[in-house]
């Protein structure tokens, strides 16, 4: 089971759709897929379209009651759609399943102050998720969608992973926060979780008919390399419908740029994993 944080400081980087639209376009290839949504504002959960109780503690009781996250997973029915032509939908399709947020992660930083060792809670959780079975077979990905800020829920999604994905909005401005982003990512392998990798920068909302979104990329290419992956997300009107449609891009418009996209990067990442860059 890969476990892997979708993060970047900055909002409107494309962080929460890289992580439900690679969901289904990974669920697509076969591969059994769980979103944990640790954004208070819950826009995953919302994506999913997931009706959140406020009186519901959900993650939080993870951090202070001990909770499994395996017992807070709910089934996202057919979010996913009918299969596109082509998917990969022969023997032991994939699912994307769903932990939602929860409005009461807005006060946690205040209830875990002064509990040593609170970050390494969620690690613990996941590590016991490895040992579950969903609809009888084991999850292949989690990917753990964080708020975008460097605050406890990012930090404790850093340690409980074994790599980060940073979808980075193509504009000049997101490449200063993206080094204080890989900053933290380096404190955090060196004090908490020695495992943890940088393993995937993947520019989103790139319009290719300017200049300024070409040079942003290749900028990030000459800065990190070949952790950049050649895919790139191209601005699209349809990847901005697609929420309100409770649906990922690759059922709503599932001939759209963007489906395109996320399936190109699915399949890039697939590529990285077989090869053995990563387990």
């Amino acid at each position: 089971m890969r476990t892997i944080a979708v993060t970047n400081q900055k909002g409107g980087s494309g962080k929460t759709t890289s992580a439900v639209n690679l969901a289904a376009a990974l669920a697509e290839r076969r591969h059994r897929v769980l979103v944990v949504d640790l954004d208070p504002q819950g826009s995953a959960s919302d994506w999913f379209g997931v009706a959140r109780d406020p009186s519901a503690r959900g993650v939080l009781d993870v951090f202070t009651e001990n909770v499994h996250l395996a017992d807070l997973v709910t089934d996202t029915g057919d979010f996913l759609g009918a299969p596109a032509r082509g998917a990969r939908t022969a023997r032991s399709p994939g699912v994307v399943w769903l932990v939602p947020s929860s409005p009461w992660l807005l006060g946690i930083e205040k209830l875990v102050a002064g509990d040593v060792g609170a970050e390494t809670l969620l690690r613990r959780a996941v590590v016991e998720l490895a040992r579950r079975t969903f609809g009888s077979h084991p999850l292949d990905v989690v990917l753990l969608d964080c708020p975008p800020s460097l605050g406890f829920l990012s930090i404790a999604a850093l340690v409980a992973a074994d790599e980060v994905l940073v979808p980075v909005e193509a504009h000049v401005m997101a490449l200063s926060g993206l080094a204080s982003l890989v900053q933290t990512i380096e404190r955090v392998r060196e004090r908490l979780n020695p495992s943890l990798a940088l393993s995937a920068i993947l520019a989103c909302r790139v319009d290719t008919r300017t200049n300024q979104s070409r040079d942003v990329v290749e900028q990030l290419r000459a800065r990190f390399g070949p952790v950049v992956l050649r895919t790139v997300v191209r601005e699209s009107v349809r990847l901005a419908e697609a929420p309100s449609f409770h649906r990922p891009i690759t059922a709503y418009a599932p001939h759209s740029a963007g489906a395109e996209d996320y399936r190109a990067a699915a399949r890039e990442l697939e590529r990285r994993w077989q090869k053995g860059k990563r387990r």
